[in-house]
């Protein structure tokens, strides 16, 4: 049996978790019990369930009570292009180039010589080939048939994964000319309105991930959190107001949603949707910016379910 004590790192280590946490042997604490337990050890205090105050709290009761079922469609990476497409338009939509639900059924030779997979259900279950010639196959299936295992809801109980559909897609290779990474830029969208963004930058540095808050006027906040700000400078995109433009057309009528996007080659594309960034676990610093983003996400009026605490 895995302990609580491992269970606990696996949750704040995601990518350890992601790796040796077996869902069957949680699956019997109810999703309320549970981030009750995560998240007191995030943070070493207890939710306020009746009336949450600080954005990690209030990610957490959105995750029992706000589950509206378009939701599962929107985190799905294969079923949220056709939902976004449908919406602002297929150009913003990275290619797909197939999507099979076993790993053997994959056709290599019909792929082109870049390509990305990736699980259509979880987070993590990534590969990317620069080349063919040197594309490791073996490895790329033990990592992607080890996510496929996996239902990504029981991590960290964000419900909307948990009757994602798992599958894999293959998607066109996409490259920013002049530059060794492709900067992703995500918007922290509340009640359909953009309040502040961040940008993912030196993933593979040897210091490691940096993310860099700014305000609606590319503005450095004075925050972190998690991970380090980057100590480069950092260029405002060329379609900034195009990017908060269409981060907000997605993200109407929902409490808090993250719109994830690329500029590559000075053009905007779609990356994904997120409604629990780091499952509602990471730490802010200073603290006090927990409640101040806190204070933007107006929670629904929703008739509570106790079925979800259960």
């Amino acid at each position: 049996m895995i302990k609580l004590n491992e269970m606990i790192h696996y949750i704040l280590n995601p990518k350890s978790m992601l790796l040796k946490l077996d869902n069957r042997r949680i699956i019997t604490l109810n999703d309320k019990k549970y981030l009750n337990i995560v998240y007191e050890n995030a943070f070493n205090k207890t939710i306020n369930w009746n009336n949450p105050q600080t954005f990690n709290e209030k990610l957490q009761w959105l995750k029992l009570y706000d589950r509206n079922p378009e939701y599962t469609k929107m985190v799905d990476k294969y079923e949220a292009k056709k939902y976004v497409a449908d919406i602002i338009g297929e150009e913003y939509i990275i290619p797909t180039l197939g999507v099979w639900e076993r790993f053997e059924n994959i056709n290599f030779e019909e792929l082109p010589n870049q390509f990305v997979l990736k699980c259509t259900h979880d987070s993590g279950g990534l590969v990317i080939c620069k080349d063919k010639k040197e594309f490791n196959i073996d490895k790329a299936r033990r990592k992607i048939n080890e996510c496929m295992k996996k239902n990504y809801y029981y991590a960290g109980r964000e419900w909307p994964y948990k009757n994602v559909e798992p599958r894999i897609i293959a998607e066109k290779y996409m490259v920013e000319e002049n530059s060794e990474e492709l900067k992703d830029y995500k918007f922290l969208c509340f009640n359909g309105k953009v309040k502040c963004s961040f940008v993912c930058t030196e993933r593979y540095s040897k210091e490691g991930l940096k993310v860099t808050f700014f305000d609606l006027d590319w503005n450095r906040m004075p925050f972190q959190r998690h991970y380090p700000a980057s100590e480069k400078p950092i260029n405002k995109p060329i379609n900034y107001e195009q990017m908060i433009q269409i981060s907000e057309t997605l993200s109407k009528n929902v409490p808090f949603v993250r719109v994830d996007l690329y500029e590559i080659n000075n053009k905007v594309y779609f990356g994904e949707l997120t409604f629990f960034p780091g499952c509602g676990f990471e730490e802010f610093t200073p603290e006090d910016w927990d409640k101040k983003l806190g204070d933007w996400i107006q929670l629904p009026d929703i008739k509570l379910e106790e079925s979800y605490e259960k």
